[in-house]
């Protein structure tokens, strides 16, 4: 698909640690109530918790330092609303497949209402289509829409056709697909041209259409046009041959069947982002509120460890400065979807931006087709179902404290929320609205007669109550997590954990 610099128009393609378990030393009750005694200030740390979504269990701040205030003596917190009835207790449930069937890569281009999608060869055909009118339901088209490839190609091993991008030139439509060069043995960029998105696409050309086999060919086509050009977005397949892998921007013609300037670097790999297993491929730009974001995939795609990054940049071509760690992993999916990645956007029948990419659901053999609802945070991917974590040492902290903490992500955590006004408050966003999990890695060493005891905090959401968050007995500096179900509304919403039952301390709050 092809992505533009206007809202809906263009198109991206082709962690989250878990915040449970982790062991760590013990603290009695006596050195606790000890500590809470001696606690007089509060901490406000920033407007903006921490989004950070690293693979490993690693999570690493993308907000400022936080800033200490000392509130004037007798400030009163703010007034909460009462809560009207209790949270149900389901939870929001992880993206099911929309095509349960091998599709990987998928590509997708609205045409009127019809949403047309295209995947990697499967099934006996180089390149797959299906159609939606809602990104949910599929039908599958039975015909190969490339039943023939260019002759630079060897097909051999056969059916070896990948990653194909389609998207219409006002006369026709292109389709770039990647294939294996005859002349110099490495993948490279071909060129097809179809009447209609149904095809047949009919290969265009002498030759491929990118292909520097010296840095190990090219894959991974992808569009972006603005201001009345096209981009070419492809990948330099180094990962063959010990070499790097860039992503570049090419300008193209409008037909994109000849480029018409030099490609630019982007990103490659690097060493800061080991979750990326010194590969980054399958490149996808959109621009949002001023912004450009530039979407890739990373590792192995034939294991669990494939996973979803961004980069962003003020001007289209770079620099670009990639986030902290990818926005979709098989953990930030709870293990429900592995190897997510090969991504594309597109806008939804309702304006909404979703994504569709690939991943293994029940039977780990196929890629499969998932649908999810798409937002940004301040550039910031955020995917509904991807668990997107929150730490409490970056929050709104009123009438508590950060301390060091064994094992807490980025070893601090907040405690000593004692007081009756004490409070933690995160500010988190939401792809779209509706129920969401909210996971809690909490430490509760709290004791009742010297019997370990349950402990709690009060949830508001919103400014509005909405529940109560029970905390089993886990002992000091022993992290667990506690799912709870919340209603958020699309963008950014302020979460309040508070003053509850017994003492706990909060590690960070992740969000699906």
């Amino acid at each position: 698909m092809d992505h533009s610099d206007e809202h809906g128009d263009g198109r991206p393609r082709r962690a989250d640690p878990s915040i449970g378990g982790g062991q760590g030393r013990g603290r009695g009750a006596r050195e606790r109530a000890a500590s809470r005694r001696g606690f007089v200030a509060t901490l406000a740390l920033g407007g903006a918790a921490c989004l950070a979504v690293l693979a490993g269990g690693a999570v690493a701040p993308v907000t400022a330092p936080p800033r200490v205030e000392v509130l004037a003596p007798g400030a009163a917190p703010p007034v909460l609303v009462p809560a009207a009835a209790e949270a149900p207790a389901e939870r929001a449930a992880p993206p099911a497949p929309v095509l349960d069937q091998d599709f990987a890569d998928p590509d997708v281009v609205r045409v009127g209402r019809i949403y047309h999608a295209y995947a990697t060869n499967a099934h006996g055909r180089n390149i797959q289509h299906a159609t939606s009118t809602d990104l949910v339901h599929w039908k599958v088209d039975g015909t190969d829409v490339l039943p023939e490839v260019g002759a630079w190609v060897t097909l051999d091993p056969p059916g070896h056709v990948w990653a194909p991008e389609v998207f219409d030139n006002g006369d026709g439509f292109t389709l770039h697909y990647t294939a294996r060069d005859r002349a110099g043995g490495r993948q490279c960029i071909g060129v097809a041209l179809a009447d209609s998105p149904e095809g047949p696409f009919r290969p265009v050309g002498e030759g491929p259409l990118v292909c520097p086999t010296e840095q190990g060919g090219a894959i991974d086509a992808s569009s972006y046009t603005e201001n009345g050009a096209r981009h070419l977005l492809w990948k330099s397949d180094g990962n063959c041959c010990q070499r790097d892998t860039w992503l570049h921007l090419q300008p193209v013609s409008w037909d994109g069947t000849r480029v018409t300037g030099a490609p630019v670097r982007l990103v490659r790999q690097d060493e800061p982002h080991s979750w990326e297993q010194g590969l980054v491929e399958a490149p996808t730009l959109v621009k949002r509120d001023g912004r450009y974001v530039l979407l890739f995939s990373a590792g192995d795609y034939r294991t669990d460890a494939y996973a979803a990054g961004w980069a962003t940049s003020d001007t289209l071509t770079g620099p670009y400065v990639k986030g902290n760690g990818p926005f979709m992993t098989t953990r930030s999916f709870a293990d429900a979807i592995g190897g997510p990645g090969g991504q594309d956007v597109v806008t939804g029948p309702g304006g909404q931006d979703r994504i569709l990419f690939h991943g293994r659901g029940a039977d780990g053999s196929r890629r499969v087709l998932y649908a999810a609802d798409l937002g940004f945070a301040d550039g910031r991917p955020v995917v509904r179902g991807s668990r997107t974590v929150y730490e409490a040492e970056l929050a709104r902290v009123h009438l508590a404290s950060v301390r060091e903490a064994p094992n807490a992500g980025g070893d601090r955590a907040v405690g000593h929320i004692d007081e009756p006004g004490s409070f933690v408050e995160f500010r988190i966003f939401a792809a779209s609205a509706g129920r969401h999990t909210m996971t809690v890695r909490y430490g509760n060493g709290s004791l009742d007669a010297g019997a370990p005891a349950t402990a709690s905090h009060g949830l508001t959401v919103n400014g509005r109550g909405a529940s109560a968050v029970d905390y089993p007995y886990t002992g000091w500096d022993e992290w667990r997590s506690r799912e709870v179900p919340v209603d958020l509304r699309a963008g950014w919403n302020t979460l309040r954990l508070t003053k509850g039952e017994r003492y706990t301390e909060l590690d960070a709050v992740a969000v699906a």
